[in-house]
């Protein structure tokens, strides 16, 4: 595509919006052109608090399938629309509410601490979701309750660290940043002996012990800006060094690693404009799963910063 067509395409997209009463709401790990277009760009909370609170007619969620399913829970009268149907989770795909009621008939004293990537079906067995931003702050929200994490065992391993609370944490894990190891931190010290490591709490254990700061996407970002360092090692998905850069352009930024999420990078301009031009492919949640599911949404929504 040159330069005269991706320029018509966003002023197609720019009309469609105002036609559509539409709101684009863009995850960190999207493309830097899809970012760029969209009204609202963040981690998980960020755009759920955003979709919550939105009021616009239509929203066009640039993301993966759980979050525009998070979306259509809390805005039940909006429309939600996923450029990219296609664009899955395999961690989300990790759990399934038939597993997830099995475990929780062995363990029935226990609350449900559900990761927002996760299908809507898998909330409504849930007590409560949390993002990677808020996940200690939700568990530290149910004080002397055993707790079952789903379905990130890389997460809730970390939030038990930083808790000092037994979780029983679910065997599932993101594949872009579980494949990272102890071996990357290592190297990548080698290589940018002045750089800060800062990494995602989807990784392993023995990565975010290595870090020098372990946060969300949004946190990632939050602390480069704020760090007088000037060279930082990124792990988690490459998406975010589009916001990074534009936010720090006189800094450093390096991957830990080739992490690159393809679900994604599903999204592109002409989905997007197709998605407001058609208001399809729409997500909707079945309304007694919807119904079961938006308590967990709205508890985890609940919980302060």
């Amino acid at each position: 595509m040159n330069d005269l067509e991706r320029n018509q395409l966003i002023q197609e997209i720019n009309d469609l919006r105002k036609q559509r009463k539409a709101v684009i709401l863009a995850h960190y790990y999207q493309p830097g052109e899809v970012q760029d277009i969209a009204d609202f760009v963040g981690d998980s909370l960020q755009l759920a608090q955003q979709a919550a609170a939105t009021e616009a007619e239509v929203i066009v969620f640039c993301g993966v399938h759980f979050m525009a399913e998070s979306a259509a829970i809390l805005s039940p009268d909006k429309t939600v629309v996923l450029p990219a149907p296609d664009a899955g989770c395999p961690m989300a795909d990790m759990v399934d509410a038939q597993s997830l009621r099995e475990e929780k008939a062995k363990f029935p004293t226990y609350k449900v601490v559900c990761y927002v990537n996760s299908s809507a079906e898998v909330k409504a067995e849930s007590d409560i979701c949390c993002t990677s931003s808020n996940a200690e702050k939700v568990v530290n929200s149910l004080p002397g309750e055993d707790i079952l994490f789903v379905p990130d065992q890389n997460l809730g391993e970390y939030v038990a660290e930083k808790t000092g609370r037994e979780i029983k944490v679910w065997p599932g894990f993101c594949p872009t940043h579980h494949r990272i190891t102890k071996d990357d931190v290592l190297k990548s010290r080698e290589q940018y002996p002045q750089a800060k490591v800062l990494v995602h709490p989807e990784c392993r254990v023995e990565v975010w012990q290595q870090a020098d700061f372990v946060g969300s996407t949004a946190g990632i970002i939050k602390y480069a800006e704020s760090s007088p360092a000037e060279e930082f090692v990124i792990g988690t998905e490459c998406g975010i060094l589009h916001e990074l850069q534009k936010r720090c352009p006189d800094k450093k930024f390096y991957m830990l690693t080739n992490m690159v999420c393809p679900n994604m990078k599903k999204t592109d301009l002409k989905k997007v404009r197709d998605s407001l031009l058609n208001l399809e492919p729409k997500i909707t949640v079945p309304k007694e799963i919807r119904e079961k599911a938006i308590g967990a949404l709205e508890k985890m929504l609940a919980v302060k910063k």
